[in-house]
């Protein structure tokens, strides 16, 4: 799991004036659990995510920023290798349309992430 992210998830907890135990019980956790994602050894479950974003009052979005530009840019990366598509005509269309508005997504983020008009 990225650094940033178990960061920023120690200073939204501490932010919040919740003590790990807190976070633990809110989460229905062991508190090792807490200390173990803040240090960035163990990534938190969907719902964990849903659950930490709510009791932080933060968007889920900007919680996970440091994960979602993680992903967008392994995503970006996927996406250039990706093999051919089947043969059947719609579903060429349908595929390619796909992949055009997902290739044209990410290079909009990567370009607002790195200050690019």
């Amino acid at each position: 799991m990225d650094n940033t992210f178990a960061l920023d998830l120690a200073a939204a907890r501490r932010k919040s004036g919740l003590a790990q135990k807190d976070c633990a019980h809110l989460l229905n956790v062991h508190r090792g659990r807490i200390s173990n994602i803040e240090a960035g050894r163990l990534t938190p479950t969907l719902n964990e995510f849903c659950l930490l974003s709510i009791i932080y009052g933060r968007s889920f979005e900007s919680l996970f920023a440091s994960v979602m530009a993680q992903s967008r840019s392994q995503l970006r990366k996927r996406l250039t290798t990706l093999p051919e598509g089947s043969d059947k005509h719609l579903s060429r269309f349908n595929r390619n349309n796909t992949l055009n508005r997902l290739a044209a997504q990410l290079e909009d983020s990567h370009n607002r992430d790195h200050g690019r008009a």
